[in-house]
This record gives C-alpha cells, sequence and structure tokens, in this order.
C-alpha cells in the first residue's frame, strides 16, 4: 500500500526546498538544493531525488508552494495552495513551537520577522534592500576568510574580546573586517564582532518598534549558525529556540496547508505527478503595452506554446493558458 503524504515546496533565490509530510504533518523527508539561478533545473533535480528515494511508494494527495517562486513551481508541479512565506514559516513554526509569539527568520538573500498573538499574525517586516546578515554574505565572509561556513559560528563563540564592526551595510561590513584584520585583531574577535553587527542591523532594520515576546523562534539557513545565535541571545537577553526543521519551515509551512486544503475542501489534488518536472519548461518575458502600467509578463513556455502566465496587474494574461494534455501522472 502507498504511504499517503503532501508536498511542500519554497522556491526561493538562493535554495530550494521539499519536504514531505504524513497525515499527523510530521516530516518524514526534506530535501536542501541550492537553486543556483535556475530555479526550474532545481525543480526538476528535486522531484527526480524524491522518486529516485520513495519511487512509486508513496501517493502525493496534496501539494504546497511558497516562495519568491511559488508561482512557478505551482505551474510546473501542480499545486493545491500557492502561499507567501510569511504566511508559511508562521504555520510551520505554531506547529515546530506551539505558542510562539515572535519568529526571527534569516534566508539566502533576506530576512523578516513575524508577530503573532494568540496564533495570529499581527505584524511582520521583510528586508530584502541589503544583504548585510543573509546567508549570502555570510557565505561569502566565511570563503573570504578561509573558513568553512560550518565552523563559522564556532569561532565566534571562541572570542573573548568582541571587536566592533560596521554592520549596517554589507560592503561596510566587509571593509571593516578587512581594516580589523590589518591592525592585528584575532580571527575569532573579529567574527564574533560580525556576528553581533549583523543581528544589531537586523533588530534597528526588522524589529523597531516592535515587542519582541517570549517564545522566540530562529528559522532560515543562518539558524545553523551558532555565532548568530548566541548574539540574539545575549542582545535580546531572551532564550532562542531552534526548530527542528529550520533550514526548510517555508516548505513544510506549505505542506501543512496544503494537507489542511485537501481535508477542508475534499478536493482532488492538482499534483500532476513527479514526470511533470521533467518537461522542457522555459520562462520568457514580454511587456504588456496595453495601458499606462506597462507590466512584465511573465509566460512559462512548455512543448509547443505557453503554459500559463503571471504579472499583470488588471488580470488580462494571469490564467489566459491552460495546461493542455502536456502533464503526465505517475
Amino acid at each position: 500500500m502507498k504511504k499517503t503524504c503532501y508536498l511542500g515546496i519554497d522556491v526561493g533565490s538562493v535554495s530550494t526546498n521539499f519536504v514531505l509530510i504524513d497525515e499527523n504533518e510530521e516530516v518524514f523527508y526534506e530535501l536542501y538544493l541550492r537553486t543556483g539561478g535556475k530555479p526550474i533545473n532545481a525543480l526538476s533535480a528535486g522531484m527526480k531525488k524524491i522518486w529516485d528515494e520513495f519511487g512509486g511508494s508513496i501517493q502525493v494527495n496534496g501539494v504546497g508552494t511558497t516562495g519568491s517562486g511559488r508561482q512557478l513551481a505551482s505551474v510546473i508541479i501542480g499545486a493545491d495552495v500557492v502561499k507567501n512565506e510569511i504566511t508559511t514559516h508562521a504555520i510551520a513554526a505554531q506547529k515546530e513551537v506551539p505558542g510562539v509569539r515572535t519568529i526571527l527568520e534569516i534566508g539566502g538573500q533576506d530576512s523578516k520577522i513575524i508577530i503573532l498573538r494568540n496564533g495570529v499574525i499581527c505584524d511582520f517586516a521583510m528586508n530584502t534592500v541589503c544583504a548585510a546578515g543573509t546567508g549570502s554574505f555570510l557565505d561569502r565572509q566565511a570563503a573570504r576568510l578561509e573558513i568553512p561556513i560550518e565552523e563559522f559560528g564556532a569561532y565566534a563563540l571562541r572570542s573573548t574580546t568582541p571587536v566592533r564592526i560596521a554592520g549596517r551595510c554589507a560592503v561596510f561590513a566587509e571593509s571593516d573586517m578587512i581594516h580589523k584584520q590589518q591592525t592585528g585583531h584575532s580571527m575569532e574577535d573579529i567574527i564574533c564582532g560580525l556576528c553581533h553587527a549583523l543581528v544589531r542591523n537586523y533588530l534597528n532594520n526588522l524589529a523597531k518598534n516592535k515587542e519582541l515576546e517570549e517564545p522566540i523562534v530562529f528559522q532560515g539557513g543562518v539558524a545553523a549558525n551558532v555565532g548568530i545565535v548566541a548574539a540574539f541571545e545575549e542582545i535580546l537577553q531572551k532564550k532562542i529556540k531552534i526548530p527542528r526543521h529550520f533550514n526548510v519551515m517555508g516548505a513544510y509551512g506549505s505542506a501543512i496547508m496544503a494537507r489542511k486544503q485537501i481535508h477542508k475542501t475534499g478536493t482532488k489534488t492538482a499534483f500532476y505527478g513527479f514526470e511533470s518536472a521533467l518537461e522542457d519548461y522555459r520562462a520568457k518575458s514580454i511587456e504588456c503595452n496595453d495601458c499606462s502600467n506597462m507590466c512584465e509578463i511573465i509566460e512559462i513556455h512548455c512543448g509547443s506554446g505557453p503554459v500559463a502566465c503571471w504579472g499583470d496587474r488588471c488580470g488580462k494574461w494571469s490564467g489566459r493558458f491552460v495546461e493542455s494534455g502536456i502533464r503526465k501522472s505517475v
């Protein structure tokens, strides 16, 4: 008998994550892949890995997509739920830490804060402008210092006299680190100072005028950095909780929402099957000149023509093309 499950997919600029949950909303499989600027390739690779791992032993009864590429994933995979990252991260955090009131999330290219009261999102903020403090910035600094990113946080914990690093800008932070190296400060003190600077930057940009109440959950790939976690706890003087699936929480939340949607409506899933991700998909951008909005329309092509498009403000193009027999079910 096939195992019933629900699939969650989070397509981001840095990583594309997949999660499979069972009927009890427990994760039994998770996959973290680098997007590498090619989200369609990442989706295909992820679906192939899941199929190679489970084959015909699972039955996907629902699919949810999230992240900056959620619409793209929905077109290719066939999603029942398409939600933004704020919602899916909050859903997953409440599953992992019941009663959570504050969610700190730092991903590869952006960061966000979510405030919940009585299980309802009452405030949030996102930072997509500056790279300082994101996973990609930390990866770059680790590479420049020739330190494995997995050991970056451990260096910070060994510091005895952290230096002050300017953390409000990625360029200035890197320049300040180089200056501190030239003046003879230890690697441990510089890295610890950087962790504190990035946390201060995060709190100043996203948490201003917000009351950060416990339980506080820290998720996203940067939550694996023990130096950043320690800096948050020291500056906030509060305990930070790291959920079990901290690096795939968006995908986890979307899978939970897919399960709830299918159970609520009693409908059959829109999932096209694992083979659908292996089709030859291509993205094309066109500009609509029919009005002063000058919308940039994204078309997804498969086979001889487009299968979906979005990006318009008036609704003229959205949903214009429908699936026409190119999907296959497995």
